[in-house]
């Protein structure tokens, strides 16, 4: 599963909101409530963010194993 972790680690150290990434990159509230849940989105969606942000796909996502349940 893909994290979202960097994203935010990455708008804390240049002191960006969420409220600055959405209207920046222009997603919705839904939209940043999927990456704060870690949940799917977009590669225009991550194009947006990686555009404003001035980065990589790699500096704002990380793949995960997903574990299993019984983990």
């Amino acid at each position: 599963m893909l994290t979202f972790y960097k994203l935010f680690d990455l708008m804390n150290r240049k002191d960006i909101n969420k409220t600055e990434l959405r209207r920046g990159a222009k997603i919705s509230n839904s939209t940043m409530n999927r990456l704060v849940h870690n949940d799917i989105v977009q590669t225009d969606t991550i194009e947006r963010i990686c555009k404003f942000l001035k980065c990589q796909p790699g500096d704002i996502m990380e793949y995960e194993k997903k574990k299993a349940k019984n983990e």
